[in-house]
């Protein structure tokens, strides 16, 4: 499983990465990215920012 930022949808609110910044950083657009796999650790972060987003900009793909 890998989660996935859509660009299109994604305001920058940061949100993503306050919650997980274990898997969520900001780039040079100032838009979220995925930049590390989720794990065992993580799972649970990446559900919460998953759904913290304000403009449900981040899914999860197999």
């Amino acid at each position: 499983m890998k989660a996935f930022v859509n660009p299109d949808l994604c305001i920058g609110c940061g949100l993503c990465t306050s919650i997980c910044d274990e898997v969520f950083r900001m780039n040079d657009n100032s838009q979220a990215e995925v930049y590390a796999p989720i794990n065992d650790i993580n799972k649970e972060a990446v559900n919460d920012a998953i759904n913290s987003c304000p403009v449900s900009a981040i899914s999860l793909e197999d």
